[in-house]
């Protein structure tokens, strides 16, 4: 059974736009692509043919990821985003080590576009989930380095 994808109300919006490009717009392209491509003659040895047919082939399985994607999409409204604890939808403002404050959007994998949008299961958003205002969190990055953010701001990133 497919894992719930999390998506704030931008990003399902976003995967929508994106998926009705590359089924429209995309695929007449690379259709396209293809058939000018035969027209080179023999298939066999056309790396024309060959190019064409493997960006074919990751259109389609990015397609079918979307699709995947928004059928299983749970949406997060801003409503469902609370101040009090860092969650999906929180933007969280912190301070790795005493340095300058980074404020950071907590998003489902789905949608994480570092370093602003930081993804649930990332080892930053991992950490961060669950905790409050002024707690102090060990984050373990992924070069074996751990850094201590103190969080001093949470507010509804929606």
């Amino acid at each position: 059974m497919p894992k719930d994808v999390i998506l704030t109300p931008e990003g399902l919006e976003k995967l929508k736009e994106e998926l009705q490009e590359l089924t429209t717009v995309r695929r007449r392209e690379v259709a396209e692509r293809i058939k000018e491509a035969r027209e080179f003659g023999d298939i066999a040895e056309n790396s024309e043919y060959d190019d064409a047919k493997n960006e074919q082939a990751m259109l389609e399985t990015r397609i079918l990821a979307i699709e995947e994607n928004l059928r299983s999409a749970v949406t997060i409204a801003p409503e469902d985003v609370h101040t009090d604890i860092v969650d999906v939808g929180s933007a969280v403002t912190v301070t790795f080590d005493g340095g300058t404050p980074q404020t950071f959007t907590i998003v489902g994998s789905a949608e994480a576009d570092p370093p602003r949008k930081l993804s649930n299961v990332s080892p930053v958003g991992k950490a961060l989930v669950g905790h409050k205002k002024g707690d102090e969190v060990k984050v373990n990055l992924p070069n074996g380095s751990t850094r201590t953010a103190k969080i001093t701001k949470i507010d509804v990133g929606l």
